[in-house]
């Protein structure tokens, strides 16, 4: 007769098996899009260099330099040496995912990364990038610490697995608080996707087909989604039926963002943290193949368990206990004031790695966009194109994730402010009217291929989605408006014109 699963402590080895294939692929595809970017984004001639930050930072800061930026680049420089930590991220990855030394390669890809966002200043300042930070130390703790290949399913520690379900929690529960705590009206009247899907910043083909459906249907998702954000992570600790029913709506609404929008590694990585909440009795249960951990998990450890026990207890006390102080915070507002929440946030802050989340707190309503446009004589203008964002009004959205296009993205907020708080956008026109070749290696179209033009101009235009009539007669799935110019025509020798 078939032992009854419930009666029985449930191992969760395959799951989290899965959830380090995954991570390893997401910093396998997070390097390598770092590495085809860096040069124009942060190299030693690109829009920031990392460089001249960090030597800005040494005169401001003076030794503190070094604990506000973590970096690896403080000892090896920037120019060539961010290439190669692009491609050694790479093959710590590929190693990682084979099974070999799990642990120390999750902290080699968390020193490496952390070295990256460190000098990447505004193009890495998204919530995924300190999403991978905090799962990969948190991943230290779910995977056997020894070199040599995992080849058996390891059934994770308990504590270990419930820094991972924390971390979850707060992902997706302060993912519904904030956009309720923020006052948009948008959010609490649950009509946000009705705007939603044309406004973000790279949407997929998707997204348009999302854009046209009913008000009702808008609602209805809207409000489905607040129970799945706000709901779901209560279940992370219920019976295993119920928890396995939660981590499944968490995944299914991670596949309908990524369907409609390119939010990089942000829903993969999730989805492998839901991965590590289905037990293997429910990977057995589906004839997956499923392979249960050895009888003897501690023949895994080249350090001793109860070494291992005792760290995993102290770090956990510390992680639990910061991260509850910015949880709070989050939860309510007037408590980030408190010294004690500062104290906290600005002692762990340079690790990048214990945050807080919530996406779209504030929902954009309207979708402004900028194009750099190039002239020979200031009288005939030419526009440059980028590889993902909305240009050429018959262009179609496209698949992009886990790619993340930085310049792309960091355009949607720029075109959101002014031309006073992101003056990186009058370099971006600097490098254009020399013709830099890194930066332009970032565009996908160059109307001046002979030579640089003389003129450069940067025009705001509001983006719409055309509906089905306007798509079915003109073949456009978008349609624009001009704003204002956000830079008037500058050449080198004259900003202005």
């Amino acid at each position: 007769m078939e032992q009854d699963a419930s009666r029985t402590p449930p191992s969760f080895a395959n799951g989290t098996r899965l959830f380090v294939c995954v991570l390893a692929a997401v910093y396998a595809a997070a390097y390598a899009s770092i590495w085809v970017q860096a040069d124009g984004l942060i190299g030693s001639s690109g829009i920031l260099p990392a460089g001249q930050f960090l030597r800005l930072a040494r005169e401001q800061l003076g030794r503190s330099a070094w604990y506000e930026l973590p970096t690896l680049c403080w000892i090896f420089g920037t120019g060539h040496f961010i290439g190669i930590l692009c491609g050694l991220g790479v093959c710590v990855s590929v190693v990682l995912f084979l099974g070999f030394a799990q642990a120390p390669c999750l902290a080699l890809l968390w020193a490496g990364y952390l070295s990256l966002v460190c000098v990447g200043q505004i193009f890495f300042d998204f919530q995924w990038d300190g999403l991978l930070l905090e799962t990969t130390l948190l991943a230290i703790f779910v995977v056997p610490w020894t070199l040599a290949r995992a080849r058996e399913p390891f059934d994770p520690p308990r504590l270990g697995r419930y820094l991972v379900w924390w971390l979850l929690f707060r992902l997706m529960f302060l993912s519904g608080v904030v956009k309720l705590t923020s006052g948009d009206r948008t959010w609490s009247h649950l009509r946000a996707l009705g705007f939603h899907y044309q406004t973000q910043p790279l949407p997929t083909p998707l997204a348009w087909f999302a854009h046209q459906l009913p008000a009702w249907f808008q609602v209805g998702s809207c409000a489905v989604m607040f129970g799945v954000e706000l709901g779901a992570p209560f279940c992370i600790l219920a019976p295993r039926r119920i928890r396995h029913g939660a981590a499944l709506a968490m995944i299914a609404l991670q596949v309908a963002i990524a369907m409609t929008g390119n939010y990089a590694f942000f829903n993969l990585l999730t989805i492998a943290l839901c991965l590590t909440c289905l037990d293997d009795n429910w990977w057995r249960d589906r004839h997956w193949g499923v392979v249960f951990p050895a009888e003897n998990p501690q023949e895994f450890h080249a350090i001793p368990a109860r070494v291992r026990a005792t760290a995993t207890r102290w770090f956990a006390a510390f992680a639990v206990g910061v991260t509850f102080f910015e949880t709070v915070a989050a939860v309510s507002p007037g408590a980030a004031a408190s010294p004690i929440v500062r104290t906290v946030a600005e002692a762990v802050g340079p690790s990048r790695s214990f945050n807080d989340y919530g996406l779209f707190a504030v929902m954009t309503v309207e979708r402004p966009e900028l194009i750099f446009e190039g002239s020979d004589d200031g009288r005939d203008w030419r526009e440059y194109t980028l590889p993902y964002k909305p240009g050429t009004l018959a262009r179609r959205p496209t698949w992009v994730a886990p790619h993340q296009p930085r310049l792309d993205w960091q355009l949607w907020f720029a075109a959101l402010g002014s031309p006073d708080d992101n003056p990186w956008v009058g370099r971006v026109c600097e490098l254009l009217l020399r013709g830099d070749p890194a930066l332009l290696g970032l565009f996908s179209h160059n109307p001046f291929p002979a030579h640089p033009p003389l003129y450069m101009r940067v025009v705001r235009y509001r983006y719409e989605f055309t509906s089905e009539a306007e798509r079915s007669r003109t073949g456009n799935w978008w349609r624009r408006t001009p704003i204002d110019f956000y830079m008037p025509a500058m050449s080198l020798s004259s900003q202005t014109k």
